[in-house]
């Protein structure tokens, strides 16, 4: 076998090795939980949930997804008409970095910055109007997410609780503070 072909081989095994190995150590972002339970696991799928509403806080872009019992609910009138969400609802909400493109002074998403999480589960979380909330960081350097922490903005208890204090203003919503957006 010829020296450039030897070195060929070699070159293509170093790189299958090297993909490979990544996709050995990637994580599993489904093995994630938050104390009291609630899990990255419970909320599979949700990147193909149906979009909500978008949200723009200044700092992030964020798109707000719901599961199909959440739409149906939507539907229903909820959370305006007073009656509470179901059970097994849930919400996903993707931040992102935003950048300001010099052309048509357009702002965009560039990197993703964390997810939230919503579920209602009244028996679970009746401590906590019904909802378990879950908040986790994104760092695209390593492809991973973190829970989220008291070091977070807001501040997260790093439990199923996380989002309550924030989401009591919208009590009479059933915690809910995003309407489904007329298309």
């Amino acid at each position: 076998m010829s020296r450039k072909r030897m070195l060929t081989i070699a070159i293509i095994m170093g790189v299958f090795a090297g993909v490979g190995g990544r996709a050995a150590f990637a994580q599993d972002k489904y093995t994630l939980k938050v104390p009291n339970g609630l899990a990255f696991s419970e909320f599979r799928g949700y990147e193909d949930w149906q979009v909500v509403s978008v949200s723009y806080t200044g700092e992030l872009l964020a798109a707000i997804l719901a599961n199909p019992v959440m739409i149906d609910a939507y539907r229903a009138g909820a959370p305006g008409n007073g009656k509470p969400v179901p059970d097994g609802a849930k919400l996903a909400k993707i931040h992102w970095e935003r950048n300001q493109m010099e052309w048509f002074r357009v702002t965009v998403p560039v990197a993703q910055h964390d997810v939230n999480f919503m579920v209602k589960d009244r028996e679970r979380f009746a401590n906590s109007g019904g909802w378990g909330w879950a908040k986790f960081r994104y760092d695209a350097a390593s492809d991973t997410f973190t829970p989220g922490t008291l070091a977070d903005h807001p501040q997260q208890g790093n439990d199923a609780k996380c989002g309550f204090a924030c989401h009591t203003s919208v009590k009479a919503r059933d915690y809910v503070f995003t309407d489904y957006q007329h298309r």
